[in-house]
């Protein structure tokens, strides 16, 4: 027995040296938890007879505890048993499944999973377009819902044209029911969900679609019932949490005294491995880190009262993305702050907390106030200037952009459809204007982002025990149509807005009196590229509107928001091609007379061939954009002749034609 223990342990040590909680290995498991006041740490469970003598923890240094175990197997249920001035029964703080969130931690092997996903690759970070949902409510029916009947809810995604979702948190919490918030665990995955087996399905699933997943994490405070870590190993200071947390004023949050001490080693370690865990043995492509604001601050009033700056949050949250960028560059790490800081996503090298992009209320709240004004002469064309011009260091995508989100259509607070008309969310009026909102977000620099519901005008103010209403699909299929072809657009799907996609705007045309506005949206400029958006914010509809073009020639409209495809009540008012006039306006060398309807967004596409690709390198033979072995075959293949292969130019493919694309190489 001591002969297979030793050998047991000497593998564990070089098969899982980094790993923490109690981890499979071959001929068992191995443990090793963070306990610095124990005075001794068992592990009980099935594998044992919940024996608390059969497996006690070895001391280690810097107050860890570890050792082997025989004959645990994946699926059995266990727990620590951490010993101080009292006997503490304990989930394990790295479990992956839990039975419940006070229940006993799930032995599992996250490894032991078909993936299919492995040609799967997250589309470049301004083509993205975000679909935020809450798992429990997404598919209808009764809530909790799972992740299988997510999945069966997906080809709704595609035909949308969603290629990201951003799950809200799934880590396991109390209850049944819940927006995700008050995580009692970082590392297991909601039971009522479906666990982390549920969630793995779900992303393999989205990933055979195309669809990259994006996680919401919480770290700004934990739970702050049903947890696991408070007073982990039985020692506090005074009323506070114990080793996981701070111990003084900094613990306060405004929804408990639970912020992680994000100054002491061990506990930084602890969220970034929870982080690492979902980005890599989770498939996740991205985090939404919640409430950031909450991590480099301190305080406890969400007015903003007691608040003090928090360099140990600042630092982690740095600590975080740098660990992210060396280890999985190719994720997307996005900030909710809340307070438009610029530091969020500057480089960490520049003093910055280094985040890919942030939620941006900079664009928010003033579309809202565009769209849900009661008046149209309050409409602030301006404030929409302001808000689709601004970048956080000068970078779009550094800004993710949204008129509706989990909390602005909840806490009080209605959807679009429902503040424009409370009571009439199917109207006219409110179809209308909540989906020139949607407009702005498609066509404006940044990275759009809608919520659950909002391409069928769902009208309910989001809480967890209410379902998406699916008839409403079809009640509005029109409103799905056009959040569709907004989508298909922005992401140049078809091949003729190339400019929606690029970094590039000029706003230059405001028109506050008559509350119209547009902008040219453009990559590198030219047919398929050149994207115009004019937008009427005024119950009003004109024929023979002058505004200025960038370019002469023709343009066609490639989306005209009154058409009554997306609705049997609008207008279909002409927004006409055009041919430009040489009459300079709005600073523009062209202009035209266009038509557009009330409350309506028109999108004009230059026509015309689009440019052809810079020619490649004279070693590319045969066009495929990089040089190979294709590419030797070809010279080979005409080896002495005059004719193709000859790179230099010389009348002869020979040897000189060979070593150059070998130098060529890739």
């Amino acid at each position: 027995m001591k002969r297979s223990l030793c050998c047991l342990v000497a593998s564990a040590l070089t098969s899982v040296l980094s790993a923490n909680g109690l981890e499979l290995v071959s001929g068992g498991a191995y443990a090793r938890v963070w306990a610095p006041f124990a005075s001794s740490v068992r592990v009980v469970g099935d594998f044992n007879g919940w024996n608390l003598n059969a497996n006690v923890l070895s001391s280690s240094a810097n107050g860890w505890w570890e050792g082997g175990i025989s004959g645990p197997e994946a699926g059995d249920q266990y727990k620590f048993v951490v010993v101080n001035s009292g006997v503490n029964w304990r989930p394990d703080p790295w479990a992956k499944e839990m039975v419940n969130s006070v229940g006993n931690s799930i032995l599992m092997d996250p490894s032991d999973f078909a993936w299919t996903d492995q040609s799967f690759q997250i589309d470049n970070w301004n083509e993205l377009v975000i679909y935020e949902m809450h798992l429990g409510t997404f598919p209808g029916g009764s809530p909790p819902n799972t992740f299988d009947q997510a999945i069966a809810r997906l080809d709704h995604l595609v035909e949308l044209g969603i290629n990201a979702v951003e799950l809200m948190p799934v880590n396991e919490f109390a209850g049944g029911l819940s927006w995700g918030y008050n995580p009692g665990h970082v590392f297991a995955v909601e039971e009522s969900y479906g666990g982390m087996r549920g969630l793995q399905r779900f992303v393999n699933a989205c990933h055979e679609r195309g669809i990259a997943v994006l996680l919401d994490v919480v770290y700004n405070h934990l739970g702050p019932s049903d947890l696991g870590i408070w007073r982990f190993d039985g020692w506090s200071q005074g009323e506070w949490g114990g080793i996981y947390f701070y111990n003084d004023d900094r613990g306060a949050t405004p929804w408990g005294d639970t912020r992680p001490d994000f100054g002491r080693n061990e506990v930084r370690e602890y969220l970034v491995e929870s982080a690492m865990y979902f980005l890599n043995d989770m498939h996740i492509d991205g985090l939404r880190v919640d409430g950031t604001a909450w991590i480099r601050r301190t305080g406890a009033d969400l007015g903003g009262g007691d608040v003090q700056d928090n360099p140990d949050g600042w630092s982690w949250l740095q600590y975080l993305n740098n660990s992210v960028d060396g280890q999985s560059p190719e994720k997307i790490i996005v900030a909710e702050d809340g307070y438009s800081e610029w530091g969020m996503t500057r480089p960490t090298s520049q003093g910055g907390a280094g985040f890919d992009s942030q939620w941006d209320p900079n664009f928010h709240w003033p579309v809202r106030n565009a769209i849900e004004a009661a008046n149209d002469d309050d409409r602030n064309m301006w404030a929409v200037y302001d808000a689709v011009n601004f970048a956080y260091n000068g970078d779009p995508v550094q800004r993710v952009l949204f008129t509706e989100n989990h909390d602005e259509v909840a806490n009080g607070r209605s959807r679009v459809p429902e503040t424009i008309w409370p009571g009439n969310a199917g109207s006219y009026f409110s179809r209308k204007r909540s989906t020139l909102g949607g407009a702005l977000v498609m066509t404006a620099p940044g990275v759009p982002m809608i919520f659950q519901g909002q391409e069928f005008l769902e009208d309910e103010y989001f809480r967890d025990s209410i379902a998406l209403d699916w008839s409403k699909k079809e009640t509005f299929q029109g409103v799905f149509e056009l959040h569709r072809d907004l989508i298909a657009l922005r992401r140049n799907l078809n091949g003729n807005s190339r400019g929606l996609t690029g970094p590039n705007i000029n706003f230059f045309h405001v028109n506050n009196n008559d509350k119209l506005v547009g902008f040219h949206r453009f990559q590198d400029g030219g047919p398929g590229d050149d994207v115009l958006v004019v937008m009427n914010f005024r119950d009003q509809s004109w024929s023979n509107y002058r505004i200025g073009f960038p370019r002469s020639g023709e343009w066609k409209v490639i989306f005209n928001s009154d058409s009554t495809n997306y609705g049997e009540d609008y207008g279909n008012h002409p927004g006409y091609d055009i041919t430009t006039d040489a009459i300079p306006y709005d600073g523009l060398g062209q202009s035209a007379e266009i038509g557009i309807g009330p409350y309506t967004c028109l999108i004009f596409s230059q026509v015309g061939n689009p440019p052809p690709p810079p020619p490649g390198p004279p070693e590319d033979l045969n066009g495929d954009g990089m040089v190979g072995l294709f590419d030797v075959l070809i010279v080979l293949s005409n080896w002495g002749t005059g004719d193709v292969g000859d790179v230099n130019g010389d009348g002869a493919v020979e040897f000189n034609d060979l070593v150059a694309i070998l130098a060529a190489w890739g």
